[in-house]
């Protein structure tokens, strides 16, 4: 396996939740933006646990807080943070061992759009996944969008950003886990004994998990399509497979 590598997760994080987050979490902050004539509510909170942490606190008009977060829905805050670390595969098992319980991983296949990642990331923290995994190439990196979308969740939970997803794979088959990959053709997920060290790999938005990733899978699995389409946005089908681990699970 490779190196474990330390990279830039964007220098913003925007909107109420995802700061709050961030600033509970005891993340290395920067300093607290607000955009000039906001106040009350969640934006109280922030500003006075950043007061009582010691992080800066700099009032800036909205433009250039748009500016700043790209255009994201920053609702009117934002926090400049250092840089978080990505992990890596084996602390991602580590994570499990730790806490005793088999190993529930989510593989990301090229998944593109970071709003898509960001659910992803949410509903995995929901459903006690231990970490996510994402290739370096072809797929939407933890950006602000992301932060956004996963609404706070992103700060609980392990993303290991790797070169190769098949030797991912291999590495994860090597230490006990049952991979299965997300496709239209497969088996009926509910068919499927998840109550074992799995991951589920959600493919890309148009053309699903590559070819190559589907055959290093032990199985393929899929969704019925009662209706006239035939497939799901991926992060609600993603979001599908793991409540389904969760219940089978608890039914042990």
């Amino acid at each position: 396996m490779e190196n474990k590598n330390t990279e830039q997760v964007g220098s913003i994080i925007c909107g109420r939740n995802p700061v709050l987050e961030a600033v509970r979490s005891g993340r290395e902050i920067d300093r607290l933006l607000v955009a000039h004539g906001v106040s009350g509510g969640s934006v109280t909170a922030i500003i006075a646990k950043c007061k009582a942490k010691g992080i800066l606190i700099k009032e800036i008009s909205p433009q250039k807080l748009d500016y700043y977060c790209g255009g994201a829905n920053h609702q009117g805050v934002a926090v400049m943070v250092a840089s978080q670390e990505y992990s890596t595969p084996e602390e991602i098992l580590e994570l499990a061992k730790e806490k005793n319980e088999k190993p529930f991983i989510i593989i990301c296949d090229e998944i593109e759009d970071p709003h898509n990642l960001g659910a992803i990331i949410r509903s995995a923290e929901a459903c006690g996944v231990h970490g996510i995994i994402i290739p370096k190439r072809r797929s939407a990196s933890l950006n602000a969008t992301v932060a956004k979308s996963a609404s706070g969740a992103l700060e609980y939970m392990k993303v290991a950003r790797v070169t190769n997803i098949a030797n991912t794979i291999d590495f994860l088959k090597e230490n006990g886990v049952w991979v299965f990959g997300a496709d239209m053709d497969g088996e009926d997920y509910t068919l499927t004994d998840f109550d074992t060290p799995c991951a589920i790999v959600i493919g890309n938005e148009g053309n699903g998990i590559g070819t190559l990733t589907a055959k290093k899978c032990d199985g393929i699995i899929s969704l019925p399509m009662c209706g006239k389409i035939n497939s799901l946005n991926a992060s609600v089908a993603a979001g599908v497979l793991m409540y389904e681990v969760v219940r089978k699970r608890r039914q042990k």
